[in-house]
């Protein structure tokens, strides 16, 4: 497991195991978020088997599939719902946690400054920049 820090209580991942549910229990983490779709992966990776073995370990497990066309300020805003809702930090997955640093991103937009969530994804080894447009736009919608 490669969780990436993005704020304090937001951690970015590629795709996690299910023998992975103790080791993210240990290190604090209250809520794993699934945004690989089941279509990318075996079934011993998909989210059922996923899901089950966080639950089994006492964690919060959400399911949010994000693809290019998901992509969308709707689950940028459920996003960023279940990050608020969370009893403590949240890991998300993904295939390399691009995905996961990019819905974060849009759902922080207005929140946090677009050069502030471009750094913080900088600082984790994701490049947010192509983003910087739309979270401005964001940001400025409010």
């Amino acid at each position: 497991m490669d969780a990436r820090q993005i704020t304090d209580r937001y951690a970015v991942s590629p795709q996690i195991e299910p023998e992975d549910a103790a080791a993210l229990r240990d290190a604090g983490f209250a809520t794993v978020i699934c945004n690989r779709p089941d279509a990318e992966v075996p079934p011993a990776l998909q989210a059922d088997a996923i899901g089950a073995a966080m639950r089994a370990a006492g964690l919060r497990f959400e399911v949010l599939p994000i693809t290019h066309q998901t992509l969308t300020p709707e689950n940028a805003a459920r996003q960023a719902q279940i990050i608020e809702e969370s009893e403590g930090p949240v890991l998300a997955y993904c295939a390399s946690g691009t995905r996961s640093t990019f819905i974060w991103a849009l759902g922080a937009a207005g929140k946090m400054s677009a050069d502030d969530i471009v750094a913080a994804g900088a600082q984790a080894g994701y490049d947010l920049s192509p983003l910087r447009p739309t979270i401005a736009a964001a940001s400025a919608r409010g």
